[in-house]
């Protein structure tokens, strides 16, 4: 299936327990689902946000599901003016619970990924390069590794944490965050590509550099068991030539 939803800027997607899909609308700044007569159907909102507008006022990204609901988003900030959360990018950011819309975490810095994992609340601190974890009762961030790049994009397999990394953009968007000064201090130089973190240490056990044209990753996904996984996409001649042809009635040559 798909739907045309025009260019809402949208970042996490999820499945609920019920089959329903539900995607951050970054630009409308609220939790949405698909619509078959309209661009999205809005699902919840921040409530420092004033209204549903196209001009990203807070940069909502994130989305944790727990038990198969939505539970955590992460805001970059609380703003509530239009592109406003550019100016707060370096401690604005947010994670909060929109069961009870309560800030569970602040303080950060550009946080992306939010994920429920193993009874954690896992995030990426995408401004300083640190992944980490949640304290759900004191709201501190409790980082476990550094990642030299600009960290988005966070799955798990067993005891193992998959972390997707970015370079830099050419325009000011990750500028004057202490990712810069991190990666000094470490006399590295970011990178596109993945990480495998050990959750009980902290320890890098596996990485992989891409290189070329790619330059950035949005999201990472584990997918148990599945060898050569493959996407089609609308503007490529697999689309035309990809044939399957299921199962017929009993007795079907």
């Amino acid at each position: 299936m798909a739907w045309t939803t025009g260019d809402l800027d949208i970042h996490d997607v999820a499945l609920d327990r019920d089959g329903r899909l539900v995607f951050v609308n970054t630009l409308f700044g609220c939790l949405a689902t698909v619509s078959d007569q309209h661009s999205f159907a809005p699902l919840w909102k921040p409530p420092f946000l004033s209204k549903l507008a196209a001009e990203d006022r807070c940069h909502l990204n994130g989305l944790a599901m727990e038990d198969g609901r939505p539970a955590y988003v992460t805001c970059v900030s609380q703003t509530d003016v239009n592109d406003g959360w550019r100016d707060n990018r370096a401690d604005g950011g947010i994670v909060m619970d929109i069961r009870s819309n309560d800030v569970v975490a602040s303080g950060l810095s550009m946080p992306h990924s939010p994920r429920v994992y193993q009874d954690k609340l896992w995030v990426l601190d995408s401004g300083t390069g640190f992944f980490g974890y949640v304290d759900r009762k004191s709201g501190k961030f409790e980082q476990v590794a550094f990642c030299p790049g600009y960290i988005r994009g966070l799955s798990f397999t067993g005891d193992f944490a998959v972390v997707g990394l970015s370079l830099n953009r050419e325009n000011k968007t990750f500028q004057g965050l202490a990712l810069e000064d991190n990666l000094k201090k470490r006399k590295a130089e970011p990178r596109c590509g993945l990480q495998v973190i050990d959750l009980k240490t902290g320890d890098v056990v596996h990485w992989l550099r891409i290189e070329g044209v790619v330059r950035e990753l949005y999201d990472v996904s584990v997918l148990p068991g599945v060898r050569r996984p493959m996407a089609l996409g609308f503007k490529t001649d697999e689309i035309r030539r990809m044939i399957s042809v299921g199962p017929g009635p009993a007795g079907t040559p």
